[in-house]
């Protein structure tokens, strides 16, 4: 799978063995972009060729990677602050995120966004919100003008277990069920709201089971295996498109870094994050494929060899993209003024 993908149409889900081994390891493959990618951010950061808040995506890369494979291009993707991995999941080309990430007119979003606006309307990819459960309402009056325009598309938002806490969330999921629009909620339950446990913010910590007060289709699913992510995210759009209404997804996962570079890390146990890694989505699945002979030890070091060069191209070019100009800086901030001539 490329960094260009165009995202899959979820009708074609049937395939061969051949097929479906060569679809594991573009998962694999797919994944391992979203890692090795931000990895290379982490030493720029530290080198200050990368500025401003920056959250990584390290240890959930199933949850972006399987539920985009469910998507088609006419669908809408809005996500959160910690989007790296959506956007690249999503198609958008590594060397226009990091462009984004060096501030360059060329990224994604003009240099304007940085790590946590990233977005790209010809994907429909809407953000990158800095607020937690920004996307939330974004999402809903996406999926609304869809619904009152008879489109056959599916409007995916992606948060975390803090937005939950957000009024957002609740008002959302209300008039989503309410209006039966097209919505597919993913929420990423890292189990870290910041720096506050799950657990010290939820009375009741089975967030499917609150959401499906709503009266909407909701179950946990174990967000560190893409291919249980891939399967229930097959299953909600098709019953979202089959025009059941709002489905929910409580992806549990886990992220290996801090909360954001800026973050010390002091509230969670050493232990507790080693544990986590031993399900690390990408070497679980890498795991699985030796074990099944469809990886082999050339193959993997073919695909990081593909991913490093696609990740030095995307960082030569973001350092040769010019800034944009001083007296362009007004530009998009308001409308034109259509009433003069």
């Amino acid at each position: 799978m490329s960094a260009t993908h165009t995202p899959r149409s979820p009708r074609a889900v049937s395939r061969p063995n051949r097929q479906a081994a060569a679809h594991r390891l573009a998962l694999l493959e797919s994944m391992l972009r979203v890692r090795r990618f931000e990895e290379r951010c982490v030493e720029l950061y530290s080198a200050a060729r990368i500025r401003g808040f920056m959250h990584l995506y390290i240890g959930e890369e199933a949850v972006a990677v399987g539920v985009n494979q469910m998507l088609t291009a006419d669908d809408a993707v809005v996500s959160t602050y910690r989007e790296h991995g959506h956007a690249l999941a999503r198609g958008i080309p590594a060397e226009s995120i990091m462009a984004e990430m060096f501030g360059k007119v060329t990224g994604c979003s003009r240099g304007r966004g940085g790590s946590m606006h990233l977005f790209d309307a010809g994907r429909r990819f809407y953000g990158g919100n800095a607020i937690v459960g920004g996307g939330l309402p974004l999402a809903a009056g996406l999926a609304l003008a869809d619904r009152m325009s008879g489109r056959d598309r599916v409007t995916c938002c992606f948060f975390g277990d803090g937005a939950f806490a957000e009024g957002e969330f609740h008002e959302t999921a209300n008039l989503a069920a309410l209006w039966g629009l097209p919505l597919l909620l993913v929420c990423e339950n890292n189990l870290y709201a910041m720096g506050t446990a799950l657990a010290r913010h939820q009375a009741q910590t089975d967030l499917a089971l609150r959401a499906a007060g709503y009266g909407m289709v909701s179950w946990a699913v174990d967000g560190m295996d893409v291919c249980a992510v891939e399967d229930a995210a097959r299953k909600a759009a098709e019953g979202v498109r089959a025009g059941s209404g709002p489905h929910f997804l409580e992806m549990r996962t886990y992220r290996f870094r801090a909360h954001s570079m800026y973050d010390a890390d002091r509230y969670r146990d050493k232990d507790e994050i080693e544990h986590w890694k031993e399900r690390d989505p990408v070497e679980g699945l890498a795991r699985r494929l030796r074990e099944t002979k469809e990886l082999t030890d050339r193959a993997r070091a073919a695909m990081e060899a593909r991913l490093a060069a696609e990740i030095d191209r995307a960082v030569e070019a973001a350092d040769g993209a010019p800034e944009e100009p001083v007296e362009d800086l007004l530009k998009y901030v308001t409308s034109p003024d259509v009433s003069r001539p």
